[in-house]
């Protein structure tokens, strides 16, 4: 089993900045890829940026290109989404995801192990 948590949500103005954190535990030796998804009221979970586990590859939603970051620490087991210049769209609740299957991948189906979300909110 993975375990992930994740922190660093809030509540921050537009055009304003706040990096993610999800921290994994447990059996991380099986981690291929992992992945930020978020999720707004009333909509579906969207793919947002994915970094592989020796965080030297990502991939990025068209929405989060350019402004935000995916990286990892991997001698804390714990990657980030750095989150520039962010609009009120940007709003929702953001969850790490985990796969032992692949990396990169923007498929909610590829993920087996989810956190259990942090909420952002941006004022406009």
């Amino acid at each position: 089993q993975v375990q992930l948590v994740e922190s660093g949500g809030g509540l921050v103005q537009a055009g304003g900045s706040l990096r993610l954190s999800c921290a994994a535990s447990g059996r991380t030796f099986s981690i291929y890829g992992t992945a930020w998804f978020r999720q707004a009221p009333g909509k579906g979970r969207e793919f947002v940026a994915a970094i592989n586990w020796s965080g030297d590859s990502t991939n990025y939603a068209d929405s989060a290109k350019g402004r935000f970051t995916a990286s990892r620490d991997n001698a804390q087991n714990t990657v980030y989404l750095q989150m520039n210049s962010l609009k009120p769209e940007d709003t929702a609740v953001y969850y790490c995801a985990a796969s032992t299957r692949l990396s990169g991948s923007s498929a909610k189906s590829t993920y087996d192990y989810w956190g259990q979300g942090t909420q952002v909110t941006v004022s406009s």
